[in-house]
């Protein structure tokens, strides 16, 4: 059976994500951007071909982009909560619109009350 790893949303990224993704097929990229997050071999073998899961360089938080589809822009904000190897969980913090996705650096400042700092 596969392993499955725990994805948080205490800042409601799912649903707001629902409100704005443009189309279905974009709802759709969303949930198999999801499940590929969700997959814990994934996370071992930090093998992302979807997402193309990669951490955000410029700030102290450690803060990790997923694709939603590359293409259009559309990207999750994500952070691993008690590390990779230790068990823990993913924790959404922002869905981010295809015309934002180079602005990343500002939206976590200027949201920086949904990313965790580190200890």
């Amino acid at each position: 059976m596969a392993q499955i790893k725990e994805i948080r949303d205490p800042h409601g990224v799912l649903h707001e994500a629902a409100k704005i993704l443009p189309d279905e097929s974009h709802k759709l990229a969303m949930l198999e951007a999801l499940a590929e997050l969700e997959d814990e071999g994934s996370h071992r073998r930090r093998c992302f071909p979807k997402t193309r899961l990669h951490k955000v360089v410029g700030i102290r938080e450690s803060v990790y982009r997923a694709d939603i589809r590359k293409t259009s822009g559309w990207r999750l904000n994500v952070q691993y909560i008690d590390g990779v190897s230790a068990g823990g969980h993913l924790l959404l913090n922002d869905v981010l619109e295809g015309k934002d996705h180079d602005a990343v650096l500002r939206l976590i400042k200027k949201r920086k009350h949904r990313y965790v700092s580190p200890r």
